[in-house]
């Protein structure tokens, strides 16, 4: 006998309400599902926090599961659409047979050693299957999401984290986590799924090479001290000679380096670099500072970010991901707060781009503080992106 197959659902509610737009949004999204719910998310505009509370506890009575996760954040995906500074909650609702869910509350704590993170659930197995994959949301103040991801790198290699870091309020302690009925202020929430459902994944950073790459000569830290055995800055001012002004004046707005995530691949393209901001230059030594921690013998190569470079990467990883016989049947988006109509002309736009590769499946998500996503087989905190988990059943793949 076949195995029945996953469903997916879900809703957007507008109304400045909680009571409304909850009650719209469970009555949405149960009509779509007519099945049993088995996973749950919800995420919260700020005007709702004060009464998550009562978000929670009611949609884990009315969904009949504990198995519901979510946050707030400062803007809503869902239903096509991305709810921008307005009142919104968005519940995405998933019908898993034959699937493992593991929900989680992970927190950090402080040792000697420096720290490690606990509230992993004893039912997960010491070596998780290839095809397992992991959907997290990260409290900003409290956790140290990379720590996560580093450890899931180390531990479980090959499976995939995808989620985002909770943007409702930029104050310590304000933020909130859900999992099942109870409210969170810190840590993380993590749901583990393996079964009947895979989880493929799009990591769009948003930017393009410029110039041509080097190899780090001299490093320390974050410190890019040479670049093919030249003072970083110096190669970096030759390359914007040669630059159209319109990208001269990209960099000058904000420069990024992209660094290659395997040094042994000859082929290179925009996905296979973890890019970050350039965050100072030290002109005495011609050194540059970038955002994360560089070493001798790693490949970069500058970027830069516009909207029209973000907005033809994400539409080529979409069409390279059904060109590669995806069909996923949902969607869960977790964007920038950087993105949306703070970078883009049109509103929408990643909401509507996954729509137009995807067809008008379920959708929902939030803007993010942070994204998380891997890149090259390796999970990243990222920012400025679209990190994106395609939903679809195994037998239909």
């Amino acid at each position: 006998m076949q195995q029945p197959q996953p469903k997916f659902a879900a809703a957007l509610s507008v109304h400045d309400t909680t009571e409304e737009a909850l009650a719209e949004a469970v009555r949405q999204a149960l009509d779509q599902l007519a099945a049993p719910v088995d996973l749950a998310f919800v995420f919260v505009s700020p005007h709702h926090a004060p009464h998550i509370e009562t978000v929670a506890k009611e949609l884990t009575r009315l969904l009949g599961t504990n198995n519901l996760l979510g946050c707030t954040a400062e803007s809503i995906v869902g239903e096509g659409r991305e709810a921008e500074d307005t009142p919104a909650i968005s519940l995405w609702l998933a019908h898993l047979p034959g699937t493992t869910i593991l929900p989680m509350h992970l927190e950090f704590q402080r040792t000697p050693d420096g720290g490690s993170i606990v509230g992993w659930s004893d039912e997960l197995p010491a070596q998780w299957p290839a095809d397992a994959a992991t959907i997290a949301l990260s409290e900003p103040f409290s956790f140290p999401a990379d720590l996560l991801l580093e450890r899931v790198n180390e531990d479980q290699q090959g499976v995939p984290v995808i989620g985002g870091i909770a943007s409702g309020s930029y104050q310590p302690g304000e933020n909130r986590l859900i999992l099942g009925d109870k409210v969170l202020e810190s840590g993380c929430v993590l749901v583990y799924l393996h079964g009947n459902v895979r989880v493929r994944t799009i990591v769009s950073q948003g930017c393009r090479p410029i110039g041509d790459p080097f190899v780090i000569t001299k490093a320390e830290r974050n410190v890019i001290e040479e670049l093919g055995g030249h003072p970083a800055l110096k190669q970096l001012e030759a390359i914007y000679k040669t630059l159209p002004v319109t990208d001269q004046q990209l960099v000058s707005r904000g420069l990024h380096i992209g660094r290659v995530v395997d040094e042994y691949q000859s082929d290179r393209s925009q996905g296979d670099f973890i890019v970050r901001n350039v965050v100072g230059i030290e002109r005495e030594t011609g050194s540059l500072m970038i955002g994360d921690y560089v070493k001798p013998g790693q490949t970069v190569q500058f970027h830069v970010r516009d909207e029209f470079s973000a907005s033809a990467e994400l539409k080529q990883l979409s069409a390279e991901m059904k060109k590669s016989g995806s069909s996923p049947k949902s969607v869960l988006t977790f964007t920038c707060n950087g993105r949306g109509t703070r970078l883009f002309s049109e509103p929408h736009h990643d909401a509507t781009c996954l729509s137009n590769a995807f067809g008008q499946i379920p959708n929902a998500g939030f803007f993010a503080a942070g994204e998380i996503g891997p890149v090259g087989g390796k999970n990243f905190l990222h920012g400025f992106t679209a990190s994106v988990a395609l939903l679809e059943p195994i037998e239909e793949s």
